[in-house]
């Protein structure tokens, strides 16, 4: 017997409308968007296939982040529909995993329609405020650290500033990783200024992005990774130049260069990141 082909779902939550679109080409394959711009992208037969370029590169440094197949401890601050909490739980059984998602009706909507079933082993979702919860962590408490939250498509102010980096960078183990999402355009203040502000908390710090993003030709995604000891350096050029988009690895002189001048950012004076331009992110 044929199942019914799965329609559409719209539903208005706390922090705009969500949708959630099915994939045609792939039976229980969603996309997730709010306000029109992309959120996250699941599969449910398949946690591991990850369709978002940024998300595939976090989940390359998710790879680094212990030797392969062993569980982590790690926090997901944004969390969508959990695209790389089910990615950790698919690659490395027994990860225990605390997920941060601000729109308790977002939270609810995945909850309902994209249920973690048997992979919600080790995944614990709250819905609170991405910093208060973080303030609230223990120390050295995780493994790695994704800071991957969009109010709408912008990363609020208060997850950018070096007050929030410093509670990240005590959350985070000494040998763990810290992750963020970021999108920003070309002349890159607020990534520059990203760059400082976690290179002052952390120390150790590389960009991941497509070269025309690094060149300014477009809108674009960029993923950080950060460290207080030894970056991945080459796991990650190797695992990034292979995508099926392949992007850059920039640190050393290169990053320093880019950031030249640039200054870590404080709660008086911290700005959302940029407002994308038109359609560089939205889906029908």
């Amino acid at each position: 017997m044929d199942l019914p082909e799965p329609i559409p779902v719209t539903r208005t939550v706390d922090f705009g409308t969500a949708k959630l679109l099915p994939d045609l080409d792939r039976p229980r394959a969603w996309l997730l968007t709010v306000d029109g711009a992309p959120q996250s992208y699941v599969d449910l037969d398949d946690p591991a296939y990850l369709e978002f370029e940024y998300t595939r590169r976090l989940a390359h440094a998710l790879d680094a982040a212990g030797p392969a197949g062993a569980p982590l401890e790690a926090v997901h601050l944004g969390g969508g529909a959990l695209s790389l909490p089910r990615y950790v739980a698919a690659t490395r059984p027994g990860s225990r995993q605390q997920v941060v998602e601000g729109d308790r009706g977002l939270a609810a909507l995945v909850a309902e329609y994209l249920p973690l079933d048997g992979a919600a082993d080790g995944i614990a979702v709250h819905t609170l405020d991405a910093r208060a919860w973080l303030e609230a962590a223990p120390d050295a408490s995780a493994d790695v650290l994704v800071a991957d939250v969009f109010g709408g498509a912008r990363v609020p102010a208060h997850l950018t500033s070096t007050e929030f980096l410093r509670e990240a960078g005590r959350v985070v183990r000494p040998q763990g990783l810290y992750l963020a999402n970021l999108a920003d355009a070309a002349p890159f203040d607020f990534l520059r200024s990203q760059i400082a502000t976690v290179r002052g908390v952390f120390g150790q710090v590389c960009v991941i992005a497509e070269p025309g993003v690094l060149r300014g030709r477009r809108f674009g995604n960029t993923v950080l990774v950060a460290a207080r000891g030894e970056l991945p350096l080459y796991h990650l050029a190797r695992r990034v130049a292979a995508d099926a988009f392949p992007a850059r690895v920039m640190h050393g002189s290169a990053l320093e260069r880019f950031a030249a001048g640039a200054r870590p950012v404080y709660d008086t004076a911290a700005v959302p990141s940029p407002e994308p331009p038109d359609g560089a992110f939205s889906v029908g």
